[in-house]
């Protein structure tokens, strides 16, 4: 029953989300199953979650998104996510989840809780950061960069950063609670901090160093698609199969292991 319930609850949303331009029909797709597993596996922590990521993310996307369509022009992904983003921003909640279910144990849910608070805070951190008044600086080098470059970090995408985290720890504590589990408020909280911090560091890093790059011959932007101003793009740096998506996930593992290794701690 929890795994039909599941599956309703996931097709009235990934519909509205298709309907609503948020995702491609092959996100949608992805959606509707990986919400499914998210109920069915597991809880109103884990489906809530993942929900209130996936409504924050997306209302925040459509938040200004005229002053926005410039930089997504250099991004390999829009707002409206596919398949690929789906899977990369809860691919390894799912996981996680499905561990849970075989073999419960209180640090998936933390792991969890860093993992979803570390796609939050990374998306966050994009969408308030495109928006900063102020240029961004490379999270390596610290000196200023174009808006819109990999790597590139602000002080308003930062702060959002560290909320996004603090949000999905806050819900994680009231669904743990509404769901009858254990654990203390705070080490929730911490776990979203954590979790969120690493995670969108993580992303900046892995965008200043090994994510492919492009740079347009046409106006010399450094950028993530293969196509710009209407030409090709020409390869400059990063391995060739570290594309955006490759960065969410691995940046959500390591928000993931941050929290795990603080709820070790406390």
């Amino acid at each position: 029953m929890l795994w039909l319930i599941g599956g309703v609850c996931a097709l009235f949303v990934a519909a509205a989300a298709y309907w609503k331009h948020s995702l491609t029909l092959s996100g949608a797709a992805a959606a509707f199953v990986m919400g499914t597993v998210y109920f069915g596996a597991g809880n109103l922590l884990w489906f809530g979650i993942l929900l209130l990521f996936f409504i924050s993310s997306s209302l925040l996307s459509k938040f200004k998104q005229a002053n926005k369509e410039e930089l997504e022009k250099s991004y390999a992904k829009t707002s409206t996510r596919d398949a690929g983003q789906v899977l990369a921003n809860g691919g390894a909640g799912m996981l996680l989840c499905i561990l849970n279910a075989i073999w419960p144990h209180l640090g998936w849910v933390f792991a969890f809780i860093g993992v979803m608070a570390a796609v939050t805070a990374d998306t966050w951190a994009t969408e308030w950061g495109g928006l900063s008044r102020r240029p961004p600086r490379s999270v390596i080098t610290g000196k200023i960069v174009p808006p819109g470059t990999s790597g590139g970090v602000t002080l308003l995408g930062s702060t959002a950063a560290a909320l996004g985290g603090l949000l999905i720890g806050l819900f994680g504590w009231l669904f743990a609670e509404l769901s009858g589990m254990s654990g203390q408020g705070m080490e929730y909280l911490l776990a979203g901090i954590a979790g969120g911090i690493a995670g969108a560091f993580a992303d900046s890093f892995l965008g200043a160093t090994l994510q492919v790059m492009h740079r347009c011959q046409v106006c010399g932007k450094d950028v993530e698609v293969l196509a710009h101003c209407g030409q090709p793009t020409r390869r400059i740096r990063g391995l060739s199969w570290m594309n955006n998506d490759a960065v969410n996930f691995l940046s959500a593992c390591i928000g993931g292991i941050a929290a795990w290794l603080l709820a070790l701690a406390i």
